[in-house]
């Protein structure tokens, strides 16, 4: 017979069980933010993303890291954002920002923006807050890049749900941003040069 104390002694077991998987769960999300903010970039590495939903569904997001400066002893990559959106063909949004890694709390040495605002970095404001995201947990995730584990984590004041991989060099498979809008990983690769083929003017004064 199964006994109520029995019964108590089960639910503390698996209530001790359930802790500990939400601490190693939190100490994977430390790892991991930490592991995205601070990883070098790969100049020529690329990621497209299918964005759908939102006032830019139906476009697509492309990642790219296009090249590198030293600047004070300090390594710094052009990382570039840029949107096809099909209902605007002759008006690309690229940004360009250099900077030391994707979340990287140093600051921006330099903005190229064409068509463009800085609210389209997108995975740099993911980088920034995924220490205050809440752990929802490890999943088997497939987008039309293929099938990824990652982990699934939600801010806890804002509409925005990530899975990530930190060992893709831009980090998310799948996002839900704030304005409700998805994205979803399409393909990666290498070989990226910048999208930006003429020379851009400095800012007017």
């Amino acid at each position: 017979m199964f006994r109520p104390r029995n019964a108590l002694l089960v639910v503390s077991v698996l209530s001790v069980a359930v802790a500990g998987i939400g601490a190693a769960q939190d100490t994977d999300k430390q790892q991991i933010c930490s592991q995205i903010e601070t990883r070098p970039f790969t100049v020529g590495n690329w990621a497209t993303y299918n964005w759908t939903a939102g006032q830019t569904s139906g476009s697509t997001l492309r990642m790219a890291v296009v090249g590198k400066e030293a600047h004070e002893g300090t390594t710094y990559y052009w990382y570039e954002v840029t949107i096809d959106d099909p209902q605007r063909p002759n008006a690309k949004m690229i940004l360009q920002t250099l900077v030391p890694s994707l979340g990287s709390k140093a600051g921006v040495r330099a903005v190229i923006m064409i068509n463009s605002t800085p609210g389209t970095n997108v995975t740099a404001e993911i980088a920034r807050d995924c220490q205050e995201m809440d752990v929802v947990g490890w999943e088997g995730i497939t987008v039309a890049a293929g099938h990824f584990r990652a982990l699934h984590m939600k801010h806890p004041r804002t509409a925005m749900e990530v899975w990530v991989q930190p060992d893709l060099e831009f980090a998310m498979v799948k996002g839900t941003l704030k304005d409700g809008s998805l994205l979803e990983l399409k393909a990666q690769g290498t070989g990226a040069q910048s999208s930006i083929t003429e020379t851009p003017a400095p800012p007017r004064r």
